[in-house]
């Protein structure tokens, strides 16, 4: 029988905490996550650097002067949901196609790549929310060619 960690079991886990627009909100915003992850007993990456870009970009990208973010981390099941949410509605996030040069606009590149799934919802204007979700199981065995279950084969 192939049983999850006792972690896993648990039904729903909900965090929320609202920060300044800043780079020092994002940060706060990241180390939360990370002690709040621990406590739960769920690994920290690839979270911890999903939680530091989409705060990032709700400081770079999302600041209105008075109105903060909101950070909230979501367990339902086997999934861990990020959310972060801004006052720029109007201002939809993409990923980019940065050149080498540029020394941003890769952060929804890296959220792409390591999130199982990720969006955004538009709130009650003018709110949006950008989201990630990680499972938190492994990925089922690969079958090989022979009807066995393994590994998945190394690539040479």
């Amino acid at each position: 029988m192939n049983q999850k960690p006792a972690e896993l079991t648990t039904l729903a886990r909900h965090f929320s905490v609202q920060l300044s627009p800043t780079p020092r909100g994002a940060r706060l915003a990241r180390l939360l996550a990370v002690e709040q992850l621990r406590s739960w007993g769920l690994p920290l990456d690839p979270a911890r650097q999903i939680v530091a870009e989409l705060s990032a970009n709700a400081a770079a990208h999302g600041r209105v002067p008075g109105r903060d973010f909101r950070l909230m981390l979501y367990v339902v099941g086997d999934t861990l949901r990020v959310e972060v949410t801004d006052t720029q509605g109007e201002r939809l996030p993409r990923p980019q196609a940065p050149s080498p040069d540029d020394e941003t606009g890769r952060g929804l590149l890296l959220v792409e790549a390591l999130a199982d799934r990720w969006g955004v919802s538009e709130g009650r204007f003018p709110r949006k929310t950008v989201w990630a979700e990680l499972r938190l199981t492994p990925p089922e065995p690969v079958p090989s060619r022979s009807g066995t279950v393994g590994a998945p084969p190394k690539e040479t």
